[in-house]
């Protein structure tokens, strides 16, 4: 095949091959949805951060628990005793005599503790600064669950526009067929141009294929993050750096990521606890009272009566129980400081790499859109030198190849500097529905702590508000 038979091949692919270098649009549908709405969907949806409050409300009522010892307890006790026997005795002359009793006695104790050198004081604090690392845990899963749903915000988005890139490319390449077979049964190309174009073809369509399979996992991954089928999803707001710069935003890290405030919480609670095992061998003063009534149910005779005390007690010897335990606490505090020591290095670590991400994504970003600016004059100039008929088939197909790529690539960086950003966000501790103001109703952590902190008992009034709210939760 000469080059004026090329030329005139290109004429004819002319009309259709233009459409590859028309950018890619994504129609979207009046109700389309945002990033926030996805967001705020998933924030309601998530069993993550339900099973997460739940366990916080666990160590809210950690506190009444404790600071239960601080108060009185009230205990009660009945019993109802038939005595029967027989006996034979000097006191019964020889004789043998049967005897019956009937006894009923109930009585009620109560005891204080007056002083046990603040360890069940301590013991409250330490519980209360365990709630704090607990609710700071919660914050750590919200910003977990919420990034997962900017990922498969992108995914989906990505997904949709690498989709149709490749319908597209499916339809231009149908039309080159078409020509391509029109040209081969009047002589005008080869049999090799029409095998090119059908080769290119059987490759769109399995790209085609791959696009359409990695859609409907990305529907699934969006659906499992907000309870929903996705639909048109509009592009995200542009998000700026949360710092001027790496060592600013490592800063801020320090300051605001909630592993680094819970660590905080957990070294607080570990030496508290620690302090109440060295006061574990120091006695405890009680204040103790009694009544009770035992009654003969054969006859009128009864006896009442009670008492009022002040006991004291410590140990002597456990076995060495409670220097164990002193230990244990110690290595606790030790554990929870190491810890602190881990997590500070873990966030400056995630901060510094979410930073370079960044940076990585927006670099790849400018330089596709560069790529697709080249790579669309390059396939222009191609097409142009292929009428001519200083060009074959094969290079038009490879410019053009190189420009559905460089779409390709572009659709990609676009969506990873998205995430790397909100990924920044969330490695400096701001990724939260308070901080990106979601439209949605907020839990508060402290709510239940307020209602359960007085460890209120079922028969008063806030323990009868409580009941209703637990109700509600348990409905939910």
């Amino acid at each position: 095949m000469g080059f004026p038979t090329i030329g005139r091949m290109m004429r004819g692919f002319a009309a259709s091959v233009v459409l590859a270098t028309a950018p890619v649009v994504m129609p979207l549908a009046a109700s389309a949805e945002t990033l926030a709405d996805a967001l705020a969907d998933a924030y309601r949806h998530s069993g993550l951060l339900e099973q997460n409050r739940a366990l916080l409300r666990v160590a809210d009522e950690d506190v009444a628990v404790a600071m239960a010892g601080l108060r009185p307890i009230i205990n009660w006790a009945a019993d109802v005793t038939h005595d029967f026997g027989t006996a034979r005795t000097t006191a019964t002359g020889g004789v043998t005599r049967g005897s019956v009793g009937n006894d009923a006695t109930v009585g009620i104790a109560m005891e204080l503790m007056l002083w046990d050198a603040g360890r069940t004081s301590m013991s409250v604090e330490a519980k209360k600064e365990v709630v704090l690392a607990t609710r700071e845990a919660l914050r750590g899963v919200e910003q977990r669950v919420l990034l997962t749903a900017v990922q498969a915000y992108m995914n989906v988005r990505a997904a949709s526009e690498t989709l149709a890139l490749r319908q597209n490319n499916v339809r231009v390449i149908t039309e080159e067929l078409r020509a391509a077979k029109d040209r081969f049964e009047v002589g005008e190309v080869t049999r090799a141009d029409v095998a090119l174009a059908e080769a290119r073809l059987a490759g769109a369509r399995s790209a085609l294929a791959q696009a359409q399979g990695e859609l409907a996992i990305s529907v699934e991954d969006f659906r499992f993050s907000t309870g929903r089928k996705s639909g048109a999803l509009t592009p995200p707001p542009a998000l700026g750096m949360p710092a001027a710069g790496l060592d600013a935003a490592k800063v801020l890290a320090m300051r605001r990521h909630p592993d680094m405030i819970r660590a905080g919480h957990e070294i607080t609670a570990a030496e508290l606890g620690l302090r109440a095992a060295k006061t574990s061998s120091l006695p405890t003063v009680n204040l103790t009272g009694r009544y009770g009534l035992t009654d003969d149910l054969n006859s009128n005779f009864f006896t009442r009566g009670g008492s009022v005390g002040l006991e004291a007690s410590g140990p002597i010897y456990q076995g060495g129980r409670l220097s164990a335990l002193e230990r244990q606490a110690q290595a606790r505090s030790d554990a929870a400081r190491g810890n602190l020591h881990n997590v500070r290095h873990s966030i400056a670590q995630g901060v510094g790499s979410a930073w370079a991400r960044v940076e990585v994504a927006r670099a790849a970003r400018t330089a596709s859109e560069e790529q697709i600016r080249a790579a669309r004059v390059a396939f222009r100039g191609v097409r142009e030198e292929a009428t001519l008929g200083a060009r074959t088939t094969l290079d038009v197909f490879n410019a053009e190849q190189e420009l559905l790529d460089a779409q390709a690539n572009q659709i990609q960086a676009s969506s990873n500097e998205v995430v790397a950003r909100y990924g920044l966000l969330a490695a400096t501790g701001q990724l939260t529905a308070e901080d990106l103001k979601l439209r949605v109703q907020q839990y508060d952590p402290a709510a239940y702590y307020n209602m359960v902190k007085s460890a209120p008992v079922k028969s008063s009034k806030q323990g009868k508000q409580l009941d209703k709210v637990l109700k509600s939760l348990t409905k939910e």
